[in-house]
C-alpha cells in the first residue's frame, strides 16, 4: 500500500453471531448510512473536507454472509477483493468478531503495520463461553498469528486477571480510559489499521451498544484521537452498533461523525 492517492470504499459486514451478550449489531450498517445522509446534518469533516463533492469515496453494500464459521472465510475473500482494487477500506460492522478476519485480508496486502484498537474490553480473551471465535476473542486469534507489528490499544477499563495475562504474553500495548491522550497517538510510525469499537465511549454518548461501560471517553477525545493519526491510515473498521438500543439514533448519529473523520483522515492522508 503506498501513498499514492486512493479512493475510500465502504463495506457493510451484518454479522453478530459471535456476540456474547445481546445481537443486534448485525443491523448497524444501514443506520450507519442512514445517519450519515441525513438532512440533519452534512457531509463536512471538520477540516472542511467535504465528502459529498469527493468522487474517491464509494459505497459496496454489505457483504451477503452465510452463518457459522464460514462468514469468516467469507469475510476475508470479500475484504481481501475489494483490497485488490488498491481502494481502502472502511468497514461498517457488526459485532467485533469482524476484525480478525478484515486483519487478515489486510495482512496479505501490507506486512507491516500497527493495529490502533480504541474499546473499553481488550478482547483478548483464549475463548470466551467456548467460542475462540467470539467478538470478545479476535485480537487474541490476531496475535497468535503474528498478523500485526503493534497492537496498541485505548480506552480500556475492564482488564480481567485472564486478559492481562494475553496483554503480556502478546505485549500489547494498552493505555486504559484513565491514561488517554491524543500523544500515543502522534508517536505511532508507520501505517495504522484503526478498530473502533463503539463502546469505548461513555454510554452517555453511545446507548446503542450492547456493552454499556460507565467511565468511558467522550466524542470529542475520539475525534481528536482519529485526527491525530500521522502516518498512512489504511484501513479501519466500526463496530458494535446496536441499534436495538439506540435512543433516539443518537449512536448511530456518533458512528457517523466519526466515520466522516476517518474517510476525511484517509482521502486527506493520500493526498499528501
Amino acid at each position: 500500500m503506498t501513498s499514492e492517492k486512493v479512493s475510500v470504499t465502504l463495506l457493510g459486514i451484518p454479522f453478530d453471531e459471535s456476540s456474547s451478550f445481546l445481537r443486534g449489531a448485525a443491523q448497524a450498517p444501514p443506520k450507519i448510512r442512514e445517519a450519515l445522509y441525513s438532512p440533519s446534518t452534512n457531509l463536512s469533516t471538520e477540516s472542511g473536507y467535504d465528502l459529498g463533492a469527493e468522487t474517491r469515496l464509494r459505497d459496496l453494500g454489505d457483504l451477503s454472509l452465510p452463518t457459522g464459521t464460514a462468514a469468516f472465510v467469507a469475510i476475508e475473500q470479500g475484504v481481501s477483493e475489494l483490497l485488490e482494487s488498491g481502494d481502502r477500506m472502511v468497514a461498517l460492522g457488526g459485532d467485533h468478531a469482524v476484525t480478525y478476519p478484515i486483519i487478515r485480508a489486510i495482512a496479505k496486502q501490507c506486512d507491516r503495520f500497527t493495529v490502533l484498537h480504541l474499546d473499553a474490553h481488550p478482547d483478548l480473551y483464549d475463548e470466551f463461553d467456548g467460542n475462540r471465535l467470539s467478538h470478545a476473542c479476535p485480537f487474541a486469534r490476531i496475535m497468535e498469528e503474528g498478523l500485526v507489528h503493534r497492537l496498541v490499544q485505548m480506552g480500556i477499563r475492564t482488564t480481567t486477571p485472564h486478559q492481562k495475562d494475553q496483554v503480556e504474553r502478546f505485549g500489547v500495548e494498552v493505555v486504559t480510559a484513565a491514561q488517554w491522550t491524543d500523544s500515543v497517538v502522534t508517536e505511532l510510525d508507520g501505517p495504522v489499521y484503526l478498530s473502533l469499537d463503539l463502546d469505548v465511549l461513555d454510554p452517555s454518548f453511545v446507548p446503542g451498544v450492547s456493552h454499556h461501560e460507565p467511565g468511558g471517553v467522550s466524542v470529542r477525545d475520539v475525534l481528536g484521537v482519529i485526527q491525530s493519526i500521522n502516518g498512512p491510515l489504511i484501513g479501519a473498521d466500526i463496530v458494535e452498533y446496536n441499534p436495538v438500543r439506540d435512543v433516539n439514533d443518537v449512536t448511530a448519529m456518533v458512528a457517523a461523525k466519526c466515520l466522516k473523520e476517518v474517510v476525511g483522515r484517509m482521502l486527506s492522508s493520500t493526498d499528501k
